[in-house]
Formats: C-alpha cells, structure tokens, sequence
C-alpha cells in the first residue's frame, strides 16, 4: 500500500496553545509573543517512493528547514527554534508522520497529518501539546 504524499505548499489558518507549547521549551517571553503573532507557511517536497521529505517553515521572523528520510534516525539542529540538537526519528503510523525528537526536553516530538487539502500538525513537549492548522495552496 502506498503511503499519502505530503508534497505541496500549505498556509496557517489556526493555532493553539502555541505560547504554553513555547515556554515548556524555555523560550522567553518576548520571542514567545513575537512567534505567535506569526502566520507560517509550510513547503514540503516529500518522495513517498524513496522517504525523503524536506519540511521548510518559512515566517516573516525566521525560517527553518528539515530534511531526513523517514524511518532513519538523525541529529536534528533546532538552532532556529530553541538552541537545542536532538536526535530525530519520524516515521509512519497509519497514514500519520509521527516524530520523536530525543534530548534535553522530554515527551518531545509532533506528529502531522492530511485530511484533504487541510495538514493538521501537534507538536508536545513535557505533557503540552500545540496545535496548527494549515490549507493547501490551489
């Protein structure tokens, strides 16, 4: 059975619990208020042939890109987002990307999935879970 492709450029619509999600990973205060007043877009190149993906979130403020192959772990520079490295693990569940992101900060991780043109994406840290919401561009 062939997995979803995720390829295609999708845009923010909604947020949740983003600055409760933030400050679990010690970011200050001020750069918590920055980032959720941001609107990401998300471009994603995925091969399900092959398992390559490269997730690219692109704001206003910072960008951050994420290139792996799925089912293979890796050290993941979370640089952009809390200073942090990580080994990085994502890999399939039913038609769901899940990831495990091994380090400082327990519990963490997210998981991304399709339901149509929509992607829903749940990032956890330490028992707190955010939620976005993005459409796909037409």
């Amino acid at each position: 059975m062939s997995k979803v492709n995720y390829s295609g450029t999708f845009y923010m619509v909604e947020q949740e619990n983003m600055d409760s999600y933030l400050a679990a990973l010690d970011i200050n205060f001020a750069l918590r208020k920055i980032v959720c007043l941001l609107r990401p877009s998300k471009e994603i190149a995925h091969d399900p042939a092959t398992g390559t993906m490269k997730i690219r979130t692109l704001t206003t403020f910072k960008n951050f890109l994420m290139d792996f192959t799925i089912g293979e772990e890796f050290t993941e520079d979370l640089g952009p987002v809390d200073g942090r490295t990580c080994q990085t693990t994502v890999s399939w569940e039913g038609d769901k990307l899940i990831c495990v992101q091994r380090g400082e900060k327990e519990g963490r991780g997210w998981t991304h999935w399709l339901e149509g043109d929509t992607l829903h994406l749940e990032m956890r840290v330490q028992g707190i879970v955010a939620k976005q919401v993005f459409k796909k561009a037409v």
